[in-house]
């Protein structure tokens, strides 16, 4: 069986993707927060106010899941950095495991995001 060589630029490419991907969904919840404050002040209903502090909590749940994200995968860039002082191009087992790991949270934390976004436009076509 071949050994397949996984290269730091590469997993620093993917992570540049990552990173510009959860900026942008902090600039949108900006937005939708936004969006929300205006909802607030044309609505009196006690269900629309209820379905408005959901979307409220998950915004800001989300935020929060950006910023752990772009936590860790801060630290991942260090040690990535620490094996380049190393003169080490290619990255050892356990930090592509981590890197795998990491991809999933963040194939899993897009379905959610975009699922959440797909039912706060539903909810703006209903009520707008």
């Amino acid at each position: 069986m071949e050994k397949q060589i996984i290269y730091n630029s590469n997993l620093h490419f993917e992570h540049e993707i990552w990173r510009r991907e959860l900026f942008f969904w902090q600039d949108e919840l900006i937005i939708f927060n936004n969006r929300l404050s205006e909802l607030v002040t044309r609505w009196t209903k006690k269900e629309v106010l209820n379905q408005l502090d959901y979307f409220q909590n998950e915004f800001i749940l989300h935020g929060g899941v950006i910023e752990d994200l772009l936590e860790e995968m801060e630290i991942h860039e260090s040690r990535m950095a620490d094996q380049d002082l190393l003169s080490h191009d290619a990255m050892d087992t356990m930090m592509v495991k981590k890197h795998m790991e990491f991809r999933k949270k963040m194939e899993i934390q897009e379905e959610i995001y975009t699922a959440l976004k797909r039912e706060f436009f539903r909810f703006l076509t209903k009520h707008l």
